[in-house]
């Protein structure tokens, strides 16, 4: 028997310009949760933020080309973009700021996309991530003279991974951030694990509210769904979103109108999830070969899986544990070299999820389609240990081999 979502603790808030749904296996831990996911949401919405100009992001886009000190927090931050940069080839580019702005989004994007007059610009490819200069040692950042960083694609991922890690460390009970779609499970989670819903088609007045249209469950690790629906506007004629193709400063026009992945972190899902928008069709095989459980959807509506991930159950066959519940008041948060291997992702955070974390791996074979499969049809099955992105990740490289046990992934 499946426990009842009234034995988890549930609140969501608006957050970086889109919702913030916490859960808590403990109800009797949610308030103290919630204190310290606020916290969290603002020091990274205080760093990260390419909107506030008391944020150190701010500071750094306005530096003229200047070398610039950064906290920590920012640092990491910085280490993550680059990262995702570096993994993607350059597809995931923290540098397409300004291609953003000429876009109209050049402000929160309530406000922005508020703006429908034509726009008056051409459009601006980014400069590269290879262009930004950093010094992870001395927390020292350079971009040059008129480009523009912008930490979306990963900087909420980050919140998400950092928040729940922290609070389950914390409080000894199983939590899971939600962040605008962007997922991290870490503890111990409910019997039965987290039941999340997926909703592939939903623009952004529904976000908060929107019940999804489809069921996994996760135990721990990160999942994020990326698409062209939620962080879409119209300036005249064109519509836009916010996944941009880097060389030039459009937003991609993908086969795809949403993914989603699961892996050992939220960062590492949102990497792919994001990349697998700008690759299109290329997107499933390189999914497929990276053995990231993934769900591709067209925009008519076609689903195509990928390493394992289940088979689509609907919303209403199961509750759905991360459905907004109840709402609280706004808080004052508001966002958004190559290895010497031939493996680009060695130094990346670990992509794959382990079995325990598999959106699939504790279904009844039956219905589980990577159960079913033959070992010469499953990319992952025939997957030796030399070519497993996160076999070779040096520990000390890895995130989740240096977490306490009772925090980890279960990915290494």
């Amino acid at each position: 028997m499946q426990p009842s979502p009234a034995t988890v603790g549930s609140r969501t808030c608006p957050a970086f310009g889109t919702f913030a749904t916490l859960l808590t296996s403990d109800p009797a831990a949610l308030e103290q949760a919630h204190a310290m996911l606020t916290a969290e949401l603002g020091e990274v919405d205080a760093a990260c933020s390419r909107f506030r100009r008391d944020a150190e992001l701010w500071r750094v886009n306005h530096a003229r080309g200047r070398a610039v000190p950064v906290s920590p927090l920012l640092a990491e931050a910085l280490t993550v973009a680059l990262d995702a940069a570096r993994l993607t080839d350059g597809d995931v580019d923290p540098t397409c700021g300004t291609s953003l702005v000429r876009l109209g989004y050049d402000r929160d994007f309530a406000e922005a996309r508020r703006h429908t007059s034509a726009l008056r610009q051409p459009a601006a490819p980014a400069p590269g991530w290879r262009s930004v200069e950093f010094d992870p040692e001395r927390h020292e950042v350079r971009v040059p003279a008129g480009a523009v960083l912008d930490l979306g694609a990963t900087a909420k991922a980050l919140a998400a991974d950092r928040a729940a890690t922290t609070i389950a460390a914390a409080l000894g009970c199983g939590v899971l951030v939600n962040l605008g779609g962007d997922i991290r499970a870490a503890g111990p989670p409910p019997d039965g694990g987290w039941r999340v819903g997926i909703a592939d088609d939903v623009g952004f007045e529904r976000g908060a509210g929107a019940t999804g249209t489809h069921v996994v469950v996760i135990h721990s690790g990160g999942l994020a769904t990326s698409g062209t629906a939620v962080r879409s506007w119209r300036r005249g004629r064109a519509k836009l979103h916010h996944i941009i193709v880097p060389a030039t400063g459009l937003p991609a026009r993908s086969c795809w109108r949403a993914v989603s992945v699961a892996a050992a972190t939220c960062v590492a899902a949102n990497t792919a999830s994001t990349a697998a928008i700008l690759r299109s069709e290329r997107a499933a095989a390189w999914l497929a070969e990276l053995a990231l459980p993934a769900r591709l959807v067209r925009h008519d509506g076609a689903v195509v899986t990928v390493a394992g991930w289940p088979a689509d159950t609907p919303a209403s066959d199961t509750p759905t544990w991360d459905r907004p519940t109840s709402d609280c008041p706004a808080s004052d948060t508001s966002i958004s070299d190559n290895p010497t291997s031939d493996n680009p992702a060695a130094r990346m955070p670990a992509w794959r999820s382990a079995a325990p974390d598999n959106p699939a791996a504790r279904m009844p074979a039956s219905d589980n389609p990577a159960a079913r499969m033959p070992a010469s049809d499953n990319p992952a099955a025939r997957m030796s240990a030399s070519d497993n992105l996160a076999a070779r990740m040096p520990a000390s490289d890895n995130p989740a081999a240096r977490m306490p046990a009772g925090n980890r992934s279960g990915v290494h």
